[in-house]
């Protein structure tokens, strides 16, 4: 079972029947878009705790993000890209990958929507054109291995692989990247994130780190970031060491929250490099984290993410 809980404490009704791939709030409005192991994408109303509208998929559903307040897109394991429009409750298939779609990503920048898949391929679509993929594909970019997170601030796009290979895009020239890196942590990435002033990233690994990462190559702003442990336990003088699954920015403090396997999610604050809160201890490993637009609200996924492969009660 996965819940979806707000940092007011209420979990929301409704909630999938499986775990959780991610969530997301608009940006305009309390408006909650959840997708899910159970095949469906889900639009929930947050303040007023309203399942508003679901569509079902031919399979799990690994990513979803809005296109406007009624509408968004989809990445699921059977391939497919979706456009999901909840007020005429009408869907379409915008185009496909050779191998699942792990992350979906709207830019209203370019007005172009980005999806990359586990077959190491990133591709844009423009989603006003006409149903149907020769139509709506502007362009495949290979990558060096799988996607495993994206992120975008403005024309920049942030592409975490596995590999640890980090590539750095500019949406108006996406015939390069514009810098190749390689991860600064020694173990797999789980999540990127831009920074909400658009300056650098964070990035965090299966082994209880996050790396606070700058844009700007020269000697001075390289010389500002940094890394810190985070989403671990000391028992019987053995360190317990947890995945970090989820990061999310606050859109106006710029703080930010970490999710972990460890059912914890912390609050920090990067300038001064500390934490500031820890929320109680989640049921269950902390699968997303999305703040809304006011920030004033926190979505946190709390739901098995099988760090310890099926367990009894949950669906392979």
């Amino acid at each position: 079972m996965a819940t979806a809980v707000l940092t007011t404490g209420r979990e929301l009704s409704n909630p999938p029947s499986d775990g959780i791939t991610n969530l997301r709030f608009s940006n305009h409005s309390d408006h909650l878009l959840v997708s899910s192991w159970d095949k469906s994408v889900r639009l929930y109303d947050a303040s007023a705790n309203v399942l508003r509208g679901e569509f079902m998929h031919a399979g799990p559903v690994l990513d979803c993000c809005f296109h406007d307040d009624s509408s968004g897109f989809s990445a699921a394991a059977d391939n497919t890209v979706r456009r999901l429009v909840f007020s005429s409750n009408k869907e379409d298939i915008l185009g496909r990958h050779d191998a699942p779609v792990r992350c979906i990503e709207y830019s209203y920048a370019a007005g172009q929507l980005i999806t990359g898949s586990w077959d190491k391929t990133l591709k844009c679509w423009d989603p006003r054109g006409a149903s149907g993929q020769e139509r709506t594909l502007v362009g495949t970019y290979p990558q060096p291995e799988r996607v495993y997170s994206l992120s975008l601030v403005g024309h920049r796009l942030v592409v975490a692989t596995a590999g640890r290979h980090v590539n750095i895009y500019d949406l108006r020239n996406m015939s390069q990247p514009e810098q190749r890196r390689e991860s600064s942590l020694k173990y797999q990435t789980r999540c990127v994130r831009c920074y909400p002033n658009g300056t650098g990233y964070a990035l965090s690994s299966v082994e209880g780190r996050v790396a606070m990462e700058f844009f700007d190559l020269s000697e001075a702003s390289q010389a500002k970031k940094y890394a810190f442990k985070c989403h671990r336990k000391s028992e019987a003088g053995r360190d317990i060491v947890y995945p970090v699954n989820a990061i999310a920015f606050h859109p106006i403090y710029g703080t930010f929250a970490t999710g972990g396997c460890d059912g914890y999610v912390n609050v920090w604050d990067g300038n001064n490099k500390k934490r500031l809160y820890q929320y109680s201890k989640y049921p269950t490993s902390i699968a997303a984290l999305s703040f809304s637009r006011d920030g004033r609200l926190l979505a946190v996924a709390s739901s098995y993410t099988f760090e310890e492969g099926p367990k009894a009660g949950t669906k392979a």
